[in-house]
């Protein structure tokens, strides 16, 4: 017997003798109560949750959910298809914008439409051929896309628009080979070399990096290495005006980092390099390993911290200034100026650190909020309280 306040009730059982049973077992022997209250909670958290602007955030996880279906496609789809699919969806929205329930649910069905389209669209948009088998001693011209220091060698991208050889099935149109220390020439500039070339490299091991789908999606059909001297010819063609956007960016970069590094020597010239100009080439192989290790390696990743800092600091600075200026301060609202000139400096920031994928998503997430700011929305929306 176990005592229970100053009543006594059996070994093992609850509640004790005349206790009364507690509301939620109440819930549940009465089964048709207990349905009506579980109903009512259910249609007051559904209330909740589609008021105004509460389904909104699902729009994102539709759209991915639509690039998913596209991957567990067993073949290619129709890139025509998949577009008249998210026309037809989007259409269907529309028309039902006037339904309170229907609307959200046609809404979500463009959204995955939409998806589907834009990935289907992507692979469409970089298909390029690629090489299936190794090739020996092939003639290579075209115009340097890009450039790579290394620790022992560099890489250069071509856009190649000769490419002869023997047993050459498949002709890439983008080659990445590794040249001399060094010897990599500048971007924007057409070369003629022989080149061994390979097909990318599969994973390693099974679940491993996949080497050979990072080329693909930078539409590179091929690696290698060059077989001596990477001579610079007259080209056959001008260069294309992203191909001139590019080599001036790559100047300015270039001519930051042999300025840092030159005041700055080592591995800590490298590393301030990496933060400005995203070049993260330099630096040594027992540096980068021990920031692996130490899990400090995404510091080196330009991303949201970096462009935080840049826009943050161009910011306070502006509007500091336009406040010691009385006459102009009077007359504008200084903190939209500011926030124009912190926006123009994290675009500069993105371009010059070579526009990487978190760049970039850094670059739009602070771009909304300046834009925020300059449209007199607040960050943090006030909420109207409720009616008691």
């Amino acid at each position: 017997m176990v005592e229970w306040g100053r009543g006594r009730g059996r070994v093992g059982t609850w509640p004790p003798s005349g206790a009364s049973r507690p509301r939620a077992l109440a819930w549940i022997g009465g089964s048709a109560g207990f349905r009506q209250i579980a109903a009512a909670r259910m249609r007051q958290w559904a209330q909740a949750d589609t008021g105004p602007g509460r389904l909104l955030p699902w729009l994102p996880v539709a759209f991915g959910f639509g690039i998913v279906v596209y991957f567990t496609a067993e073949r290619e789809p129709a890139w025509w298809a998949a577009v008249a699919l998210a026309v037809g969806c989007a259409t269907v929205a529309f028309l039902a914008r006037k339904r309170p329930v229907a609307f959200p649910v046609a809404l979500a069905l463009a959204a995955a439409a939409a998806g589907f389209a834009t990935a289907t669209l992507k692979s469409v948009r970089i298909a390029h051929p690629i090489l299936s088998a190794p090739a020996f001693s092939v003639d290579i011209a075209g115009y340097v896309e890009m450039r790579e220091e290394r620790e022992r060698s560099d890489r250069i991208v071509v856009r190649a628009l000769k490419l002869e050889g023997a047993r050459l099935n498949e002709k890439p149109e983008r080659v990445r080979v590794s040249v001399r220390k060094g010897t990599a020439p500048p971007v924007g500039s057409y070369v003629a070399f022989k080149a061994r070339l390979n097909p990318p490299l599969a994973p390693l091991r099974p679940g491993g990096y996949d080497f050979a789908r990072d080329m693909y999606f930078q539409s590179i059909g091929a690696t290698g290495f060059v077989l001596g001297a990477v001579r610079t010819a007259e080209p056959p063609e001008p260069p294309g005006l992203w191909l001139r956007y590019m080599s001036a960016i790559q100047g300015l970069r270039d001519a930051i980092d042999g300025r840092i590094r030159a005041v700055v020597p080592g591995d800590q010239g490298a590393i301030a390099s990496a933060l400005i100009t995203g070049k993260r080439d330099a630096i040594s192989a027992p540096v980068n390993e021990a920031m692996y290790v130490s899990s400090l390696a995404h510091v080196l990743s330009i991303s949201g911290y970096h462009m935080a800092i840049v826009a943050g600091v161009v910011f306070f600075t502006f509007r500091a200034v336009f406040a010691l200026m009385p006459g102009f301060a009077n007359r504008r609202p200084i903190k939209k100026w500011a926030a124009l000139a912190a926006l123009g400096a994290a675009a500069f920031y993105l371009v010059l650190s070579g526009a990487e994928v978190a760049t970039q998503r850094a670059f739009i997430m602070t771009a909304i909020v300046l834009i925020g700011v300059m449209a007199d929305r607040p960050g943090i929306m006030a909420q109207t309280p409720q009616a008691s």
